[in-house]
């Protein structure tokens, strides 16, 4: 975003420098939303029938009711992750992190001889550290959640040595129990004795037995909560000698070149391993004569026979023939290490507690220890981890099942043609297996909120509710009954979703869009054929509830400002359908967006030769200019259209979204660090937990609101000097606040905005600051 401040003299003009925004926050790629609804609403009547089998097709698909690059960005961060302050993850930072353990040491050996380091160098780590801080927090406030034997579990592993806790860490960190050479984990630097620490976590170990444990149901309404139980004994790793069985998963462990050497021995085909893979796997199969169809001579009297003995012998041989070559594969891997499934998701269900995510990667791990010793100065508020976020051991557990149905959606939606179909219909199946649920767990959240929750924490709570993973299995079974037409479903559950004010209320946009196409496109012509005349009458009575859903929805406070602008032509238009009066129809021209000033600038691009291979198109790559009208060195397309209003005496920033990050952060300073429960979970964070979840505005909507009407009535700037006066000095860590701005450029700043304007734009920020807070759009 370029923002263009105070014109300056003509002599001080060339001699203003821009301040240097340092690159320190993390900026992800922006959410970007492609509206189909907006763009019918653009065409003529008569052309918007082409492109409403179109917007079917996108509709669920771009917003995914729930944003589909928003939630490609939870992928790559949590909530905890995004309150805490950037930090490096490379070696540079793990030195720190080993200076400062060794510091720790040194401090309390001095204060006493007799005390027994718990940490020294080569002996521990940030990646074991981190895991056992989210263990050890877990257990102290939540160890309700965890049946008798997976504590047992916990305290055995207490009980390992740093080299294998060390091991476990590493493989767990890869996300998927899958099988791992021994020889090619490579982590001799931190273990002295790999075999021993395999054979460590390899060690059966047992569990207590008792009769409780039992007792509780794996399903709840039909839905399977619980798909895997600890038995009477475990491990920690698997063992290849015994469960590495299949000849597939086997063969591609191997490298490519072991493949081919294996491939020349058993006379298999192939260039790519894949290829190889597969031959490999055939010719394991594979019999000679009559056996390759399973099929042994026998005399005709005995084939009444019942006995078996005619199936037995082929599937002997062929148990034999791919034990053979399943021996090859396995003597050239050598011993292989998998994590035991049923340990992997029990850890697995831990961060899930800890995290209240079940998305994070090696840097979440990392980031809470090294925010711990960043020397930064955080704001001040009220930490608080509610024990009481999962109510129950069966509570957390459905919780998760919801989460593996919600994942089986996304991958029914994945692929095109008949695979799509087939996925639609196992989506619908899905649909018809939660919704009783959904009824009942929305009854449950609606006493709740009128019984149980007393300061706003009940938005927050529900993300973690099953709840709120049916609600989207919902809005996505609304799209798989659009793909077989029918609409009347569809319209029924857009309506039954719109009625819930408990679950997903940054979707009520999208879906009060969708339920108004629906209603002016389709819902006429369904039930019996009728006359002309009729099927007329129909639209224009389906036409004016259309126009009845975009009002509603245009005074709904839960449906976002972004969506306002499609709702609003949609109804301009179906009134004129209707020939509604002039002067009764709606006006929106005082929402109406300007036409922007259009400026051309003109310079030198400079173009270098560049090879390229055969084939590769090459990668896109910015553009060079002359920076003639100031230093006449090189630079990019944005410092060179500011060197132009340079050069007339205007000063600005090319900052992308930095800028407005940093307003709002002013602006909001206060209502960003406001006591609501469980959103401030640790002491080192930069900003809520829910700030980039849909549930940061309706959490606080009195007193943003009541803010938006200060910043409306003039008082930005004001707000402004407040923070940077109390907190400049500091620097406090705020997330999208850049301290590098200067105080007088921010409030000249918010000098050139009107006051609507700038309220506007705050909240926006406020109800999608996932979205447009990464790069805000122009």
């Amino acid at each position: 975003m370029e923002a263009f401040k105070k014109k300056l003299s003509s002599t001080a003009g060339s001699d203003v420098s821009l301040n240097v925004i340092p690159a320190t926050e993390k900026d992800g790629p922006p959410s970007k939303r492609v509206k189909m609804d907006e763009t019918a609403s653009l065409v003529s009547e008569e052309s918007e029938k082409s492109v409403i089998d179109e917007y079917d097709e996108q509709f669920y698909a771009d917003n995914d009711c729930g944003d589909t690059a928003a939630r490609d960005q939870a992928r790559r961060a949590t909530d905890v992750e995004n309150a805490l302050p950037p930090a490096q993850s490379d070696e540079a930072a793990f030195d720190a992190y080993e200076e400062y353990k060794s510091s720790q040491i040194s401090a309390k050996k001095e204060t006493s001889e007799k005390a027994k380091p718990l940490w020294m160098k080569g002996r521990s780590s940030i990646y074991v550290d981190a895991f056992n801080l989210a263990l050890d927090t877990v257990l102290e406030e939540e160890a309700k959640l965890f049946d008798e034997r997976e504590l047992s579990v916990f305290d055995q592993w207490k009980a390992l040595d740093y080299e294998a806790q060390y091991l476990y860490v590493r493989l767990f960190l890869r996300k998927t129990a899958a099988w791992h050479r021994s020889s090619r984990l490579g982590y001799y630097n931190d273990i002295a004795n790999l075999e021993k620490s395999i054979a460590t976590l390899q060690q059966t170990r047992s569990l207590p037995s008792s009769a409780s444990l039992h007792a509780s149901t794996s399903e709840v309404d039909g839905i399977e909560v619980e798909d895997e139980r600890l038995g009477s004994a475990f491990t920690f790793a698997d063992s290849s000698e015994m469960l590495l069985t299949d000849m597939e998963e086997a063969a591609s462990l191997l490298l490519l070149e072991e493949l081919k050497t294996l491939s020349k021995e058993t006379k298999t085909q192939g260039r790519t391993k894949p290829e190889l893979i597969r031959s490999l796997s055939q010719v394991s199969r594979k019999q000679t004569g009559l056996m390759d169809m399973g099929l042994s001579r026998q005399n005709s009297r005995d084939s009444t026979e019942s006995d078996g003995s005619s199936i037995a012998k082929p599937e002997r041989e062929d148990s034999q023939q791919k034990n053979m070559f399943l021996s090859k594969v396995t003597d050239i891997l050598g011993p292989c290490i998998r994590l035991s499934s049923v340990v992997f998701k029990l850890f697995q269900r831990v961060h899930l507690v800890f995290y209240r995510s079940t998305e994070w990667t090696e840097k979440s791990l990392t980031t809470i220890i090294l925010a711990k010793i960043a020397r930064r100065n955080f704001p001040e508020y009220i930490v608080c981890r509610t024990s009481t976020i999962f109510a129950s051991r069966e509570h957390l557990l459905e919780f998760e099942a919801a989460i593996r149905l919600e994942a089986e959606i996304d991958l029914c939606l994945e692929g095109s043609g008949a695979v799509l179909d087939k996925g639609c219909q196992r989506i619908l199946e899905i649909y018809d297996l939660v919704y009783p649920r959904w009824k009942k767990l929305l009854k449950e959240e609606k006493r709740k909120e009128q019984c149980v929750y007393e300061f706003g924490e009940g938005a927050y709570l529900r993300r973690l509710n099953p709840g709120h993973s049916y609600t989207r299995i919902l809005a996505k079974a609304g799209y798989a009954m659009g793909k077989f037409k029918e609409y009347g479903r569809e319209h029924d559950l857009l309506q039954e979703l719109l009625d819930q004010k408990m679950f997903h209320l940054a979707r009520r946009g999208d879906w009060y869009q969708r339920k108004a196409l629906l209603e002016e496109n389709y819902m006429a012509k369904l039930g019996e054929p009728c006359a002309p005349a009729e099927l007329e009458r129909r639209k224009r009575e389906w036409n004016k509830t259309a126009a009845a859903t975009c009002e509603t929805a245009l005074q709904d406070p839960d449906c976002h400002l972004t969506f306002h602008f499609g709702l609003q032509k949609r109804l301009l238009k179906l009134e004129k359908k209707l020939r509604i009066p002039k002067r009764l129809q709606h006006d929106f021209g005082h929402v109406k967006l300007a036409k922007p000033l259009e400026i051309t600038v003109q310079g030198i691009q400079l173009k270098r030769e560049t090879t390229t291979k055969p084939g590769n198109t090459g990668v896109p790559t910015k553009t060079i200019w002359l920076d003639e009208l100031d230093s006449g060195a090189e630079c990019s397309v944005e410092d060179m259209c500011l060197s132009h209003f340079r050069a007339e005496g205007w000063k600005g920033y090319h900052s992308e979204g930095r800028i407005v990050r940093t307003l709002f952060a002013y602006l909001f300073y206060d209502i960003l660090f406001l006591y609501i429960p469980n959103v401030f979970q640790t002491a080192f964070q930069t900003c809520p937990l829910d700030l980039h979840t849909d549930v940061f505005f309706p959490t606080r909507a009195s007193e943003i609101n009541h803010r938006l009407v200060e910043i409306e009535n003039g008082g930005a700037e004001d707000l402004v000097r407040s923070v940077w006066q109390r907190e400049h000095e500091r620097r406090t860590a705020v997330v999208g606040l850049n301290w590098d701005y200067e105080v007088d450029d921010l409030t000249e700043l918010v000098r050139c905005f009107d006051g609507g304007a700038l309220a506007a734009i705050c909240k926006v920020m406020a109800q999608e600051y996932r979205q447009r807070g990464v790069v805000f759009q122009t």
